[in-house]
């Protein structure tokens, strides 16, 4: 390819096309680029003003410039209403091979890049801006919003233990109503110790192995596509709101199970080659909900329609009862000296009408204590260590905010008791 007599010149946007194949016997320009990278070139040049760094290859056909390389940028120029541009001009006599060797070689990227020197000396996000196609392994995996859940969850917790705030905060229980991920009925996650009762009975009752048994209901999980080994059994919570199209699916393909099924609408997902067993002992699932539980399984005799069973109920009962204990928080209550201060202990000072400062040259700002490092405990939101002055201002704010927190406790209005309700408190025994 020799395209040597090629012109420099400087052409407006207006006589410049895109190469669609309006040049006998020239294929259409053969790259595409997507909406995202194209916003991310627009801005490219918008930002950076490359406009002249790169001419475009132009071919002149019929009182026309079309673009051999550079259509994506043309693009983008028009985008940006661009009036003229650097452009190197193919010669007229230039055959369609060569032509269409330059739209090839112009479109195609030769060699690599070396990664790691890439990493050790470029900043990746500048690299991005400029359009390097990175591979995956320098993209950061984004945050999921179950880690942002879970990453809110534990600042509250560590808040909680450094005795900031209590589990009746205000912001806590925002948090709770409106960031913790809304779980519908087909979302209640079976705690563990339940689903361990359960799978226990199952086990003993029908003299089947645990190794056996298979969960396919999780998050992202499809049951249709799961695999069953033969002799399996599915014992498992399942999305109650397609529980009867799951019973089908099992029943066309042999496969026993014992599932979890809401009390209130047992009877409306069962049929005849499925027994239905009425415990009705309320559950508390992970996301907090209490449903009334019952169970649906094909490894009873077909021709039991329903019955209860007492010592399932018992074990699933006592079951939940001991994860209702566990859910109970027992958070450790933190105190820290007078000559710590966190922006929590601070900001109590501005509700309650109390003027407090620290100087810059009072403070050192520390992430923990030396002893909490030791049992790898921290400062949630970091704090300062103040100077004596700063704490004997601080001990002073705060005896006024006590002060002000008797007044207002004082200021509350108090009811009084009857003498007819003193009178009926004696009475009781």
């Amino acid at each position: 390819m020799n395209i040597t007599n090629a012109e420099m010149k400087t052409l407006p946007l207006s006589a410049l096309h895109n190469n669609e194949g309006q040049v006998p016997g020239l294929p259409a320009n053969p790259r595409v680029i997507r909406d995202e990278k194209f916003r991310a070139l627009v801005e490219r040049l918008r930002k950076n003003n490359l406009t002249g760094l790169k001419p475009l290859i132009v071919y002149e056909h019929g009182g026309q410039y079309i673009v051999l390389g550079g259509n994506q940028r043309l693009r983008a120029l028009k985008e940006l209403k661009a009036k003229d541009v650097s452009c190197l001009i193919v010669p007229a006599e230039t055959s369609t091979d060569v032509l269409s060797e330059i739209v090839i070689i112009d479109n195609t990227n030769d060699g690599e890049y070396d990664w790691d020197a890439l990493a050790d000396e470029w900043e990746m996000e500048d690299l991005k801006d400029w359009g390097v196609d990175l591979p995956a392994w320098t993209e950061e995996e984004p945050e999921t919003e179950q880690d942002i859940i879970n990453r809110k969850m534990q600042e509250f917790n560590e808040r909680m233990a450094a005795g900031e705030i209590s589990e009746e905060d205000e912001e806590y229980q925002e948090f709770l109503d409106k960031f913790k991920l809304k779980k519908t009925t087909d979302d209640c996650y079976t705690p563990g110790v339940v689903y361990d009762a359960v799978a226990d009975y199952v086990a003993e009752c029908y003299s089947v192995n645990r190794a056996d048994f298979v969960r396919p209901f999780y998050p992202g999980g499809d049951y249709q596509k799961e695999t069953y080994p033969e002799g399996c059994v599915v014992v498992d919570n399942p999305p109650f709101s397609i529980l009867a199209e799951i019973l089908k699916f099992y029943r066309d393909h042999n496969i026993r199970f014992f599932l979890f099924a809401p009390s209130l609408t047992l009877f409306s997902s069962s049929s005849s080659k499925c027994t239905c067993i009425c415990t009705g002992v309320t559950v508390t699932y992970e996301n907090g909900a209490n449903v009334n539980t019952s169970f649906l399984t094909n490894m009873d005799s077909e021709d039991v329609r329903l019955r209860s069973d007492p010592k399932l109920f018992a074990a699933v009962r006592d079951a939940n009862e001991k994860n209702l204990e566990a859910m109970k928080k027992n958070l450790p209550k933190y105190e820290y000296p007078s000559c710590v201060v966190t922006s929590h202990k601070v900001s109590r000072f501005s509700r309650l009408g109390i003027y407090f400062s620290v100087r810059v040259n009072e403070s050192i700002s520390i992430s923990a204590l030396d002893s909490q490092k030791e049992t790898g405990k921290a400062i949630y939101g970091k704090g300062y260590l103040i100077s004596e002055k700063a704490t004997a201002r601080r001990e002073a704010a705060e005896r006024e905010a006590a002060e002000r927190e008797a007044a207002e406790r004082e200021a509350a209005v108090k009811w009084k008791l009857s003498d007819r309700e003193l009178a009926l408190i004696k009475k009781l025994h």
